[in-house]
């Protein structure tokens, strides 16, 4: 299910439902029309919960829309994620550490959310409830790069802190798990 950025709900209090065709074709059965990508594109935008089902098996399909257009923006000329932060995210699939990684990204995200959020309150604050359009934020955000260059560096630093925390707690868990087990050094069970 897609969720608004706060994880809360959209202003209708019913989900939205969205079928897919076997001719890729979606249909959206609150408007009883057929949509595009960028149709569900712009339901995220406008924070509608929506989810995105097989018109025949009724999978839930919304992940993989939602990866698509993503896919979609990244190769639309101005991408988000650098080719190292791909492989980097590549990387965790079927590491032990996978299950943490989700849900650190969302939480980061999250915060990184919120931070922006508070940006706006006080654009609105300082231009009499008006709010600022891209060229202004633009604008706005390139006077403010060095503060928000350290501001994101104490961020990264915070972050990468408590990631190495959750592995230290993760690691001394294991440790007193499986301390009293006759593994020799190294970590290989005998005979191997």
């Amino acid at each position: 299910m897609a969720t608004s950025r706060s994880g809360s709900s959209s202003k209708s209090s019913q989900q939205r439902l969205i079928k897919k065709y076997p001719n890729r074709r979606l249909y959206d059965t609150q408007t009883s029309t057929y949509i595009t990508l960028d149709d569900v594109k712009q339901l995220v935008i406008n924070n509608e919960v929506f989810n995105v089902v097989d018109a025949k098996s009724n999978e839930d399909l919304t992940r993989s829309i939602l990866l698509q257009i993503i896919l979609e923006e990244e190769a639309g000329g101005a991408p988000m994620f650098s080719a190292p932060v791909l492989a980097n995210i590549i990387r965790f699939y079927g590491h032990a550490m996978q299950g943490v990684m989700g849900p650190f990204l969302e939480k980061n995200i999250t915060t990184f959310l919120e931070i922006q959020n508070k940006f706006q309150e006080q654009s609105k604050a300082m231009y009499n409830g008006k709010q600022f359009g891209p060229e202004a934020w633009a604008q706005f955000m390139s006077g403010q790069a060095p503060m928000l260059q350290s501001m994101m560096s104490q961020y990264i630093e915070q972050s990468k802190n408590v990631f190495v925390q959750m592995q230290e707690q993760m690691q001394n868990q294991t440790k007193s798990m499986f301390g009293n087990f006759p593994f020799p050094p190294g970590g290989n069970p005998p005979g191997k």
